[in-house]
């Protein structure tokens, strides 16, 4: 029987979901958003406050526990320094979870969780402003090609 085993297995083996929960964690710290499946969001959530929690505590010890899950010491000083600070004086409840509606092909509910009352620092809105220039002239070049294709095909199929 599986009285008080609270953990929720995502059909994965141990190894297995631990290295993706930490993977969401890594993702949710460096981009304060991630869209993802409700289970995995509500999972995530208890990871993600445990790992808020450290950084309010802010000692060697609490770096230690983040990094071992984190694996990476530029999110462990980004949530340690930037991160943790805004929650201070908080007591738990640091993310959201946002129902999103239904993936398509397989009917799963997909669910947004954030950081609730998150601010970006300078760098992240610059970064982020970067990405989406960038991923905005991508889509516009990719247009040009496709308009450029279309006339070439057209024409073959008219002969």
């Amino acid at each position: 029987m599986r009285h008080q085993k609270r953990v929720a297995k995502l059909g994965r083996p141990t190894s297995h979901r631990k290295s993706m929960l930490a993977n969401l964690a890594r993702s949710i710290i460096n981009y304060a958003k991630v869209r993802t499946t409700d289970a995995r969001a509500k999972e995530l959530r208890r990871l993600v406050d445990r790992l808020v929690t450290y950084a309010k505590k802010n000692t060697v010890h609490t770096r230690r526990l983040a990094y071992r899950i984190l694996q990476d010491r530029d999110l462990v000083k980004k949530l340690f320094d930037h991160i943790g600070p805004q929650y201070a004086n908080r007591s738990g409840g640091y993310t959201r979870i946002i129902k999103l509606g239904f993936r398509d092909n397989d009917n799963a509910a997909i669910s947004l969780i954030e950081f609730v009352d998150y601010k970006l620092s300078e760098e992240e809105k610059k970064s982020i402003e970067k990405q989406a220039a960038l991923k905005a002239k991508k889509t516009e070049a990719a247009k040009k090609k496709a308009e450029a294709i279309t006339p070439e095909t057209s024409e073959s199929t008219k002969e």
